[in-house]
């Protein structure tokens, strides 16, 4: 598993951007994350070591511009050649989150077409409202692989309208920070039997920081929020599919 960030820095666009890690991030070390910039690994995809080969080896999972969001309308100057690179290194497989999937026929390439095989894009749905809006366009939008992201799952949301074949995984998180807003398990849950339904791939990917389960609030530190999920053993997986998240796990490198 690697990290691409070709630009850095966002503006916040909807109520999963409250508490956003990147100006949480930015914000400990003095910087201002709301001026978004070029970074020295724009072309990472594309430079090599010393012995001439790729420094992101063929078959990484590459996660991609996770500092910003890749459809960020200041960044329209700069994606197309993020998509050249990712046209090239078809060795690699690029994982795309995004909460502005609304501007993503404005923003994809010309020989888009049905979408780049190695291209999965994941749309962040933190609330009712915001998968009422995004997910009718994710769903008819032309990309070869999609994952429904829940996170930072804000209330309960009912995404079962929308959970077909075209589907790949859900995954779903709490949200992190000191002023994180709280997660409840239920609504973890609920999401979990929606996927089982129909039968699509479900993971609980974190706990976030607050986890209210039987009405006790659970306070969880960042560097446990993704193995108490894991622990809690609710991951689903259908017979006979194979969940995005597992060939990731296979690629990681360390």
């Amino acid at each position: 598993m690697a990290n691409w960030n070709p630009w850095h820095g966002c503006k916040k666009y909807s109520e999963g951007c409250q508490n956003c890690y990147v100006f949480r991030i930015d914000e400990s070390n003095q910087r201002d994350a709301s001026q978004i910039y070029l970074t020295k690994d724009f072309d990472l995809p594309m430079r090599r070591g010393k012995r001439k080969g790729y420094l992101l080896s063929p078959g990484e999972v590459v996660y991609t511009c996770f500092s910003s969001d890749f459809f960020l309308e200041q960044a329209d100057s700069w994606r197309e050649q993020a998509w050249e690179m990712m046209r090239w290194r078809k060795d690699l497989q690029f994982l795309i989150i995004t909460k502005r999937i609304v501007r993503f026929s404005e923003c994809v390439p010309t020989d888009w077409g049905e979408g780049y095989p190695n291209v999965h894009i994941g749309c962040t749905v933190e609330s009712q409202r915001q998968a009422q809006i995004r997910l009718p366009v994710f769903q008819d939008a032309p990309i070869r692989h999609k994952s429904i992201v829940c996170s930072p799952l804000l209330e309960k949301i009912d995404l079962y309208p929308y959970l077909d074949s075209w589907v790949e995984e859900v995954v779903v998180g709490g949200e992190s920070g000191e002023k994180a807003r709280p997660c409840h398990y239920e609504w973890v849950l609920d999401i979990r039997q929606q996927c089982i339904k129909a039968r699509v791939p479900f993971r609980f990917m974190q706990t976030g920081a607050k986890l209210i389960k039987d009405g006790k609030c659970y306070h969880i530190p960042r560097k446990s929020q993704h193995s108490q999920a894991n622990k809690a053993g609710i991951n689903f997986v259908p017979d006979g599919v194979r969940a995005p998240w597992q060939n990731y796990t296979k690629n990681r490198i360390k």
